[in-house]
């Protein structure tokens, strides 16, 4: 039936060109019977000669189509049998062989043909979802022996007895010398570190000459032993810090060791009992050791910011985190206060006006740092803005009291009046965060040139990069705290207004839990310095006076919390509750015995919020940076979009025993 559709298609259609003929033949009657006569024997001769032509024309077409559908079926089977390639066809949907040819026998150590066998039981490694997929690729590289093989393949539809079905074909290339090649590429790629003393100065103050040397020869010890197995370059460039560079290979060790020197340097302790700290800041996967170097220093910045005593690790694209676990270290030494207060100052007088902006959903602390800014800015004469953010937050009240002074007349703005406002000359001043996607308009953080970031939380993965100041300080109790720093520069008590000193004075009380968490010599030196300026105890604590609601809620909340390993409580809510409400839930926990840290969950719309608390030696904070949060180590949060408070709540568990299980 082929065969005869074939040729009549091959045949010329002449049908038609042999009726008009015979037609005119049949007219010429009408005029002369010879000349229609001679016409139909021309035509009958005509047709007889086109029909022994087209019968002989239609052999040689059957005749050639055969051979070639022979040479094809001939050439097909025979690449198949012996194609340089492995081969095998199998159905993916329950992969079973059908067909392979000799070479992949030979890789899989077969000696007879794999019918009616699974592929996978001879490659076990070997998954055919990426067919079923649609793609012609493996994504991956399949292990079969020694060997490394890319699988290339296709699937054909077939009808198997009325019923779909697929074949896959799949070519085997065997690449294990190109993969040991790129994987010895790989491993041997430089690494770059610097490790530096976060606490030198602490560490050799009032020591002698005899025990710095010993100290140092001591650390220097434990930093020998613990590269001497990856036999790199090592040399110390300045007092405190070194320089270490070495192939990549011996970086998952390092890894999976958990940076063990951090640990070891912990061992190092002077004769006032002081541990010596060690940063480490680690750059790879760079394009050159310039590149690399400037990776390791944007990591050990990294982590200084964050508190010291830990590692980073930083490529093309993001952070790595090890350790950080032990509380920050105060530092003595007011140097850097007084040289960002000049350098705020500078860039307050000389800019066109000033910005002040927080973090979303701002609360006394925030607004605080705020207040401060302003009175700097009142003092050099530049008009100020503090950028608000819409609804009610906790620091609304604050912001009411602010605003009905005169000389805060006009200075709340909206984000829109704001961006409109702003011009080349002007200055923004991001308060009590680092995180751009925190602040309550990115879109003036992007619109502004010059940007000065005042902030105490430890520095996440993402932070305001390229800014003109960036006082950034983690030991810090509040961001009011660093502000009060830089005004005891910058201007007189007589300058700061009461409620200024009160604001800024009442971010303090609330993010120290009243004087009792995070407080340092600092802390309370700068308290002294508001209550000179005239700042009322006894109106700030009026601002944490709760209604009745409130406080059912918050004890509503604490009758929910369940005990989780040994001191933690978790407490989960399944309703709104005003973050107020849940964060002072979470303090008031810790005033229970045998209670060291909190944690208090939440939904929000469609989000779950997270606020955590710790007065012992778990780091909320690095916790919480599992579930996007942040903050510091004694007090956290997060905001977990898209799951529910079931999930979230698994999802925290787990990031608890991720953490201790990784001490």
């Amino acid at each position: 039936m082929r065969k005869n559709k074939v040729t009549h298609l091959l045949e010329p259609s002449l049908r038609l060109y042999f009726l008009f003929l015979l037609i005119f033949a049949a007219v010429s009657l009408l005029f002369s019977w010879k000349i229609a006569l001679a016409e139909f024997a021309v035509v009958v001769a005509l047709y007889a000669y086109f029909r022994k032509s087209n019968t002989q024309r239609q052999r040689e077409i059957v005749k050639y189509i055969e051979s070639v559908t022979c040479n094809m079926d001939t050439a097909t089977k025979d690449t198949m049998v012996n194609a340089p390639l492995p081969m095998v066809i199998f159905r993916p949907d329950n992969d079973e062989v059908i067909w392979s040819n000799d070479r992949f026998l030979q890789i899989t150590g077969e000696r007879e043909h794999m019918f009616d066998t699974k592929i996978t039981a001879a490659v076990p490694d070997f998954s055919s979802r990426w067919l079923m997929e649609g793609k012609t690729q493996c994504p991956t590289e399949v292990l079969l022996g020694a060997r490394r093989f890319i699988v290339f393949g296709h699937l054909v539809r077939t009808e198997d007895s009325g019923a779909r079905g697929y074949l896959a074909t799949t070519y085997w290339v065997d690449v294990t010398d190109l993969a040991q090649v790129r994987d010895e590429y790989y491993a041997g790629r430089p690494v770059v570190a610097i490790l530096t003393l976060d606490n030198y100065e602490e560490l050799m103050k009032g020591v002698t000459d005899n025990e710095k040397s010993a100290m140092l020869s001591a650390v220097d010890q434990r930093l020998n032993q613990w590269i001497t197995p990856a036999q790199g370059l090592f040399c110390k460039f300045d007092r405190d810090r070194y320089l270490f560079v070495f192939e990549e290979r011996f970086l998952p060790q390092f890894q999976e060791g958990k940076f063990s020197v951090l640990d070891a340097v912990h061992q190092v302790v002077n004769t006032k009992g002081i541990p010596a700290s060690l940063s480490i800041g680690i750059g790879k996967e760079a394009d050159s050791l310039q590149e690399l170097f400037q990776y390791a220093s944007l990591s050990v910045e990294m982590a200084l910011s964050r508190g010291g005593d830990q590692a980073v690790i930083k490529n093309k694209f993001n952070f790595e985190f090890f350790g950080g676990r032990t509380k920050e270290l105060e530092k003595r030494t007011k140097v850097k206060s007084r040289v960002m207060a000049n350098a705020l100052g500078e860039l307050v007088a000389d800019a066109s006006r000033v910005f002040v902006m927080g973090h979303k959903y701002p609360d006394l602390d925030c607004i605080g740092a705020a207040s401060g800014i302003c009175a700097v800015a009142r003092k050099k004469g530049t008009p100020v803005h503090i950028v608000k953010e819409a609804g009610v937050n906790p620091a609304s009240d604050m912001v009411e009291r602010l605003g009905a002074l005169s000389e805060y007349h006009g200075v709340f703005l909206t984000p829109q009046e704001a961006i409109g406002m702003a011009d080349s000359s002007a200055v923004l001043v991001v308060v009590d965060t680092n995180r751009p996607e925190q602040v309550v308009s990115a879109e003036l953080l992007k619109a502004v040139n010059k940007v000065a970031v005042i902030d105490h939380h430890r520095r996440a993965a993402t932070y305001i990069a390229d800014a003109a100041i960036n006082f950034h300080e983690p030991y810090a109790s509040s961001a009011s705290e660093l502000v009060t720093e830089l005004l005891q520069y910058l201007l007189e008590p007589a300058n700061l207004l009461k409620i200024e000193a009160e604001a800024l004075l009442a971010g303090m009380v609330l993010d120290t839990k009243q004087f009792t968490m995070r407080t340092g010599s600092r802390t309370f030196e700068a308290a002294a310095f508001l209550r000179r300026c005239g700042a009322d105890t006894g109106d700030v604590k009026k601002l944490f006076q709760n209604d009745l609601e409130g406080t059912i809620a918050r004890y509503d909340i604490i009758q929910n919390a369940r005990m989780y390993r040994e001191d933690i409580a978790v407490a989960r809510v399944d309703h709104t509750v005003g973050r107020i409400t849940a964060a002072q839930a979470a303090d008031e926990l810790l005033n229970i015995s045998g209670i060291d840290t909190s944690f208090v969950l939440f939904p929000d719309g469609d989000r779950v919020i997270i606020s955590a608390r710790s007065m012992g030696d778990t780091n909320v904070q690095v916790i919480l940076e599992k579930l996007g949060g942040g903050g510091n180590a004694a007090t956290a949060g997060a905001q977990v979009p898209g799951r529910s408070v079931d999930e979230v709540t698994r999802q925290l568990l787990r990031a608890i025993d991720q953490y201790f299980e990784d001490e």
